[in-house]
Parts: structure tokens; C-alpha cells; sequence
């Protein structure tokens, strides 16, 4: 029996295995991942693939009626989720409810809370946002969206504010990287190796 990784709710197993029907295909799995960090927590992907499609590090978890897979990376930070699907007035889709912390390095957190309390209170104002990709070393990887993303004064803002302040309140950061793409709306950090045709968009 395989280890259960993720909770699949009953209202969303039922939706997930009609969505399936629909699909057509045979043999189908679903893939669900981590696609990044944003203002409101964990970005998540979730993507009907093949069986063929797995890849030998994947995790996999069968979810009644179907096989769940779960990338290496994206494993320790789904572990333990639930994923339901909820029917309102406003609108339907899948809920992902996450106990994980969105950071568990002492760095990133540093980083992340300079930007929940300063930064992105300022940039507010000009409807813009700044997310925290990932710290590797010494580097701070964030990408600008919002009214940000595009603006011909993005790289001052970049280097005469953002970068100065992450620097000056976590002096383990020697660089602050924006990796968004202002011309195409592209974010280049992020390329997921597995992607699959998605049944809730994204």
C-alpha cells in the first residue's frame, strides 16, 4: 500500500476522477507540485499527466481511483496537505489547505518577513508586489509582479530599494536577483521539468 502524502478529500477525488472522464485519456495520473512561493503562500500546479510520465524520483500515492504523483522537491513541502474541492456562489475549485511552513531557512525567513513588513507595504501603492523565489548562498532570488512587472523604473526600484534594504537588514545576502522577465510577463526562474494539462488552469 503506498504512504499517504497528500489528503485527497472526497468531493475532490470525485471531481478529479470526472474531470478524468472527461479528459478521455487512458491511464491518467495526477501530478501535483510546488510551482513557486507568492503574497499568499505556496503556488501550486496540478496537471493530468500519463503513466509513462512518471519519473523514477517521483512519489507516488494511490488516491483512489488514481495514482498521485509528487515530485522530489515538492514532496517535503506537500506533505501532510489537503486538497478539497468546494462548491460556492462565488465560484468552485480546489482548496489546497498546507500545515508547511512557507520557509523553513533562517535566511529566507529574514528575507520573507522584510518584505511582508516594508517592502511590499510600500509598493502597495503602485499596485506592485515582490516574491521571494528562493535564497541559495548569498543570493536572494525575487520576482516583481503586479504594477511592477514591466515598469521602466523597475530596476531602480530594484536597485535603490529593494536590494539596499534586504542587504542592510540580512547581511547574509550579498545579491538580490530579480528574475522577471518586464518585456515578455515571464517569470524564468521558475521551469517545472513536469507539467501536465491542467484541470483547474495555471
Amino acid at each position: 500500500m503506498s504512504e499517504t502524502l497528500v489528503h485527497i478529500t472526497p468531493a475532490a477525488r470525485d471531481k478529479i476522477l470526472e474531470f478524468m472522464r472527461q479528459d478521455g485519456r487512458s491511464s491518467l495520473a495526477l501530478r501535483m507540485a510546488v510551482a513557486g512561493r507568492g503574497p499568499g503562500g505556496f503556488q501550486y500546479r496540478l496537471g493530468f499527466v500519463s503513466a509513462d510520465e512518471r519519473a523514477p524520483e517521483d512519489s507516488v500515492q494511490e488516491a483512489g481511483g488514481f495514482d498521485l504523483y509528487v515530485d522530489a522537491e515538492s514532496l517535503p513541502l506537500l506533505k501532510g496537505a489537503s486538497v478539497d474541492f468546494v462548491e460556492a456562489s462565488y465560484g468552485s475549485g480546489f482548496k489546497i489547505d498546507n500545515p508547511n511552513p512557507l520557509w523553513t531557512d533562517p535566511v529566507a525567513l529574514e528575507v520573507q518577513k522584510i518584505l511582508d513588513e516594508e517592502i511590499n507595504p510600500a509598493v502597495a501603492s503602485h499596485s506592485g508586489h515582490v516574491t521571494l523565489l528562493d535564497v541559495k548562498g548569498d543570493t536572494a532570488y525575487i520576482q516583481l509582479g503586479g504594477g511592477c512587472q514591466g515598469c521602466g523604473m523597475a530596476d531602480v526600484t530594484l536597485k535603490q530599494g529593494i536590494e539596499v534594504r534586504i542587504k542592510e537588514a540580512v547581511p547574509q545576502i550579498a545579491r538580490v536577483l530579480d528574475t522577471t522577465d518586464h518585456a515578455a510577463g515571464a517569470n524564468p526562474y521558475y521551469r517545472p521539468s513536469h507539467r501536465g494539462h491542467s484541470p483547474v488552469g495555471g
